[in-house]
């Protein structure tokens, strides 16, 4: 009786270590990116961080205006335009009509676009346009060079995705899109409509921490499927707990998603080319493997990260992009840092 009474207080006494030093780890981190978040220079954090893990919201908190002539304050729970973030959804959605034999991420894209007249469309693939090496610049221009030769990161191989899913599912990017939010309930996420956006944050220019509104966002129907979507901080945690737990996908395709095909180089994550999928960056840094995605334009910032070693989620979004490219992401890069360290240390 002595012992197990023993084993059963020397648990207990673990237990409570274990959670003693995740409250401290959380504290520490917490402490860390409120300094970030609140630091002026060299550049001022306008925008949302959310950490959860294991689906558990551990951090969220907003710093900055909605709207800076009106002195109107963020709220966590605004909604923003998240840019490139929206090429993940697009991928999931293509590789989902794949699933449903709609199309084949291997057949040259002139049997979807048969209206499509340069060469390239004879020898480019879905798989090229979804990993960015298909080396189409302009659609009446021949290549930049041969598929699947080199990567080049935009918005056009997507923009083509979105009228691919229409030629082969009959529905639109907008249906498509609003379909699987509404199975994932994200509530508060849709597809960039301008008779539509009373809530929305609207995004600014950043020149030396003076904040200058975008008159007339770039968005559109056309562009939707690259850059179109909007949401919040707490609905893309539910996208990123539903395609990295393998809900949106069979495991076939799910493969497909998470193997990288090419490699690119992206300054947040360092100066060297990491793996890149279907809208995934597949980074390695201070000895952890993880997922990122990031977004840029508009007068919007956004970076979502998943480290599933912890089973740990970090989304910032912004309202305000620097004119100075040296400041382009600057504190999404700091702040990951700070989540990176924290999940590293012992």
């Amino acid at each position: 009786m002595m012992t197990i009474t023993k084993l059963l207080f020397t648990g207990a006494i673990s237990t409570l270590l274990s959670i003693n030093a995740t409250a401290q780890r959380k504290d520490i981190y917490a402490h860390k990116i409120d300094s970030i978040i609140t630091a002026p220079s060299p550049t001022q954090f306008n925008g949302v961080v959310l950490i959860s893990q294991k689906g558990k919201i551990q951090y969220l908190k907003s710093n900055g205006y909605k709207d800076f002539e009106k002195k109107i304050p963020l709220k966590t729970d605004d909604q923003f335009e998240i840019m490139s973030n929206s090429k993940q959804v697009t991928a999931v959605l293509v590789l989902q009509a794949a699933e449903q034999g709609k199309l084949d991420l291997h057949t040259p894209i002139k049997k979807y676009l048969p209206t499509l007249t340069q060469t390239w469309a004879d020898t480019v693939t879905i798989h090229h346009l979804l990993n960015h090496t298909h080396g189409i610049t302009k659609l009446e221009k021949s290549s930049a060079f041969k598929a699947g030769s080199q990567f080049k990161y935009g918005n056009l191989s997507y923009m083509m995705l979105g009228e691919i899913l229409k030629n082969t599912t009959g529905k639109s990017f907008t249906e498509l899109a609003g379909s699987l939010f509404k199975k994932l309930r994200m509530d508060q996420t849709f597809v960039y409509n301008p008779k539509n956006n009373q809530s929305l944050v609207p995004g600014y220019m950043n020149e030396n921490n003076q904040f200058e509104k975008v008159k007339e966002s770039f968005l559109n129907d056309d562009i939707a499927p690259a850059a179109g979507i909007i949401s919040t901080v707490q609905d893309l945690a539910k996208w990123d707990q539903a395609l990295f737990k393998g809900k949106l996908l069979s495991p076939e395709f799910q493969k497909l998603m998470m193997t990288p095909s090419t490699r690119s180089q992206h300054d947040v994550f360092g100066k060297e080319s990491m793996g890149f999928g279907y809208n995934i960056r597949f980074i390695k840094e201070s000895g952890l493997d993880y997922f990122a995605v990031t977004g840029l334009g508009d007068g919007f910032t956004c970076l979502n990260t998943y480290f599933p070693s912890t089973d740990t989620t970090l989304i910032i979004l912004e309202n305000q992009m620097p004119e100075n490219r040296e400041y382009w992401s600057f504190k999404e890069a700091a702040i990951k840092n700070a989540v990176l360290k924290t999940i590293t240390s012992k």
